[in-house]
Protein backbone atom coordinates (compact mmCIF):
# COMPACT_ATOMS: atom_id res chain seq x y z
CA UNK A 1 0.00 0.00 0.00
CA UNK A 2 1.05 3.60 -0.98
CA UNK A 3 1.25 6.46 1.77
CA UNK A 4 -1.85 9.11 1.29
CA UNK A 5 -0.35 11.65 -1.03
CA UNK A 6 -2.99 14.04 0.14
CA UNK A 7 -5.96 13.71 2.99
CA UNK A 8 -8.98 14.43 1.56
CA UNK A 9 -10.59 15.07 4.79
CA UNK A 10 -13.03 18.41 3.89
CA UNK A 11 -13.51 17.44 0.45
CA UNK A 12 -15.86 16.54 -2.00
CA UNK A 13 -15.66 13.45 -4.07
CA UNK A 14 -17.54 13.75 -7.39
CA UNK A 15 -18.26 10.77 -9.16
CA UNK A 16 -17.49 10.37 -12.74
CA UNK A 17 -19.74 9.84 -15.34
CA UNK A 18 -18.17 6.12 -15.41
CA UNK A 19 -19.06 5.15 -11.78
CA UNK A 20 -20.10 1.76 -11.45
CA UNK A 21 -21.47 1.75 -7.98
CA UNK A 22 -25.26 2.65 -8.66
CA UNK A 23 -25.12 4.05 -5.05
CA UNK A 24 -22.58 6.85 -5.72
CA UNK A 25 -23.75 7.25 -9.68
CA UNK A 26 -24.23 11.60 -10.00
CA UNK A 27 -23.19 11.71 -6.11
CA UNK A 28 -21.85 14.56 -4.65
CA UNK A 29 -19.71 13.24 -1.47
CA UNK A 30 -18.48 15.31 1.57
CA UNK A 31 -15.51 13.61 3.32
CA UNK A 32 -15.35 14.12 6.87
CA UNK A 33 -12.40 11.83 7.83
CA UNK A 34 -9.25 10.61 5.83
CA UNK A 35 -6.46 8.64 7.18
CA UNK A 36 -4.20 5.70 7.06
CA UNK A 37 -7.07 3.36 8.05
CA UNK A 38 -9.31 4.61 5.67
CA UNK A 39 -12.04 7.60 5.03
CA UNK A 40 -15.55 8.14 6.00
CA UNK A 41 -18.48 10.57 4.29
CA UNK A 42 -22.20 10.97 3.41
CA UNK A 43 -23.79 11.61 0.15
CA UNK A 44 -24.88 15.14 0.23
CA UNK A 45 -27.30 15.42 -2.44
CA UNK A 46 -29.48 12.45 -2.69
CA UNK A 47 -32.60 13.66 -0.43
CA UNK A 48 -34.40 10.01 0.01
CA UNK A 49 -38.60 9.92 0.53
CA UNK A 50 -38.64 11.19 4.05
CA UNK A 51 -38.46 14.79 6.01
CA UNK A 52 -37.03 15.67 9.10
CA UNK A 53 -41.02 15.52 10.67
CA UNK A 54 -41.18 11.65 9.82
CA UNK A 55 -37.74 10.94 10.88
CA UNK A 56 -38.29 12.50 14.28
CA UNK A 57 -41.78 10.96 14.66
CA UNK A 58 -40.36 7.36 14.15
CA UNK A 59 -37.41 8.10 16.41
CA UNK A 60 -39.59 9.70 19.17
CA UNK A 61 -38.31 12.98 19.31
CA UNK A 62 -40.34 15.86 19.37
CA UNK A 63 -39.57 18.36 16.60
CA UNK A 64 -41.02 21.94 17.92
CA UNK A 65 -38.41 23.83 16.17
CA UNK A 66 -39.78 26.12 13.13
CA UNK A 67 -38.85 25.44 9.50
CA UNK A 68 -37.35 22.27 9.74
CA UNK A 69 -40.51 19.69 9.51
CA UNK A 70 -40.19 19.57 5.49
CA UNK A 71 -36.60 18.96 5.07
CA UNK A 72 -35.61 15.86 3.39
CA UNK A 73 -33.83 13.07 4.69
CA UNK A 74 -30.52 12.12 2.72
CA UNK A 75 -29.15 8.78 2.17
CA UNK A 76 -25.53 9.20 3.41
CA UNK A 77 -24.34 6.06 1.98
CA UNK A 78 -24.50 2.14 1.95
CA UNK A 79 -23.22 1.33 5.34
CA UNK A 80 -25.15 1.88 8.29
CA UNK A 81 -28.45 2.50 6.81
CA UNK A 82 -30.53 2.07 9.92
CA UNK A 83 -28.63 5.07 11.82
CA UNK A 84 -29.00 8.63 11.74
CA UNK A 85 -25.97 11.00 10.64
CA UNK A 86 -25.59 14.67 10.80
CA UNK A 87 -23.77 16.84 9.19
CA UNK A 88 -23.27 20.50 11.04
CA UNK A 89 -22.15 23.72 11.21
CA UNK A 90 -20.90 24.69 14.00
CA UNK A 91 -19.42 21.78 15.10
CA UNK A 92 -20.31 22.14 18.79
CA UNK A 93 -20.49 19.25 21.73
CA UNK A 94 -22.27 16.08 21.23
CA UNK A 95 -22.05 12.81 22.60
CA UNK A 96 -20.72 11.06 19.88
CA UNK A 97 -18.92 13.63 17.25
CA UNK A 98 -16.56 13.83 14.65
CA UNK A 99 -15.07 16.81 14.18
CA UNK A 100 -14.19 17.43 11.07
CA UNK A 101 -12.49 21.11 11.53
CA UNK A 102 -13.58 24.16 13.59
CA UNK A 103 -16.10 24.78 11.10
CA UNK A 104 -18.28 21.80 11.14
CA UNK A 105 -18.80 17.88 12.30
CA UNK A 106 -20.78 14.73 11.70
CA UNK A 107 -22.85 13.22 14.60
CA UNK A 108 -24.21 10.06 15.29
CA UNK A 109 -25.92 10.51 18.58
CA UNK A 110 -29.28 11.42 19.38
CA UNK A 111 -28.63 14.78 21.33
CA UNK A 112 -28.16 17.09 18.42
CA UNK A 113 -31.32 15.70 16.94
CA UNK A 114 -32.90 16.26 20.37
CA UNK A 115 -31.52 19.76 20.39
CA UNK A 116 -32.18 20.22 16.56
CA UNK A 117 -36.15 19.47 17.44
CA UNK A 118 -36.44 21.60 20.46
CA UNK A 119 -34.26 24.65 19.41
CA UNK A 120 -33.21 24.68 16.04
CA UNK A 121 -29.73 24.32 16.81
CA UNK A 122 -27.59 23.82 15.27
CA UNK A 123 -28.90 26.15 13.03
CA UNK A 124 -27.17 24.21 9.50
CA UNK A 125 -27.92 20.95 9.69
CA UNK A 126 -28.04 17.76 6.62
CA UNK A 127 -29.35 14.73 8.11
CA UNK A 128 -28.60 11.45 6.49
CA UNK A 129 -29.62 7.53 7.40
CA UNK A 130 -26.07 6.00 6.68
CA UNK A 131 -22.64 6.68 5.03
CA UNK A 132 -19.92 6.12 2.75
CA UNK A 133 -16.60 4.24 3.89
CA UNK A 134 -13.92 3.32 2.44
CA UNK A 135 -11.24 0.60 3.75
CA UNK A 136 -7.58 1.64 3.68
CA UNK A 137 -5.84 2.74 0.27
CA UNK A 138 -9.54 1.90 -0.98
CA UNK A 139 -10.55 5.84 -2.19
CA UNK A 140 -6.75 6.67 -3.08
CA UNK A 141 -7.27 3.18 -5.47
CA UNK A 142 -10.48 4.61 -6.74
CA UNK A 143 -9.39 7.83 -7.54
CA UNK A 144 -6.28 6.51 -9.59
CA UNK A 145 -8.69 4.26 -11.42
CA UNK A 146 -10.90 7.97 -12.61
CA UNK A 147 -13.77 6.88 -10.19
CA UNK A 148 -14.27 10.24 -8.39
CA UNK A 149 -12.56 13.95 -8.54
CA UNK A 150 -11.87 15.43 -6.02
CA UNK A 151 -12.20 18.88 -5.04
CA UNK A 152 -11.53 21.03 -1.51
CA UNK A 153 -14.99 21.48 0.10
CA UNK A 154 -17.11 24.60 0.31
CA UNK A 155 -20.03 24.47 3.36
CA UNK A 156 -22.15 26.94 1.08
CA UNK A 157 -23.04 24.41 -1.42
CA UNK A 158 -24.44 22.09 1.08
CA UNK A 159 -25.97 24.27 3.36
CA UNK A 160 -27.11 27.20 0.96
CA UNK A 161 -28.11 25.32 -2.01
CA UNK A 162 -30.97 22.60 -3.06
CA UNK A 163 -29.55 19.44 -3.61
CA UNK A 164 -30.22 19.04 -7.32
CA UNK A 165 -27.92 22.07 -7.53
CA UNK A 166 -24.63 21.00 -5.45
CA UNK A 167 -23.08 18.72 -7.62
CA UNK A 168 -23.24 21.14 -10.67
CA UNK A 169 -21.95 23.81 -8.19
CA UNK A 170 -19.19 21.28 -6.89
CA UNK A 171 -17.93 21.18 -10.33
CA UNK A 172 -18.48 24.42 -11.25
CA UNK A 173 -15.53 24.64 -8.58
CA UNK A 174 -13.23 22.81 -11.02
CA UNK A 175 -14.07 24.95 -13.59
CA UNK A 176 -15.99 21.83 -15.17
CA UNK A 177 -19.47 21.77 -16.75
CA UNK A 178 -21.08 17.86 -15.70
CA UNK A 179 -22.36 17.70 -19.51
CA UNK A 180 -18.93 17.76 -20.94
CA UNK A 181 -17.12 15.38 -18.55
CA UNK A 182 -15.61 12.37 -20.40
CA UNK A 183 -15.14 8.94 -18.99
CA UNK A 184 -12.28 8.93 -19.57
CA UNK A 185 -10.83 12.23 -18.05
CA UNK A 186 -7.28 12.70 -16.25
CA UNK A 187 -7.00 13.91 -12.68
CA UNK A 188 -7.56 17.83 -12.05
Amino acid sequence: MSAITSNLTHHFLIAMPNMADPHFVRSLTYIAEHNEQGALGIIVNRPIDMTLAALFERIDVPLEADGLAGQPVYFGGPVQTDRGFVLHRPAGEWHSTLVVNDEVGLTSSRDILQAVGSSGEPPEVLVTLGYAGWTAGQLEQEIADNSWLTVPADLAIVFGLPPEERLAAAMQMLGIDFANLSESAGHA
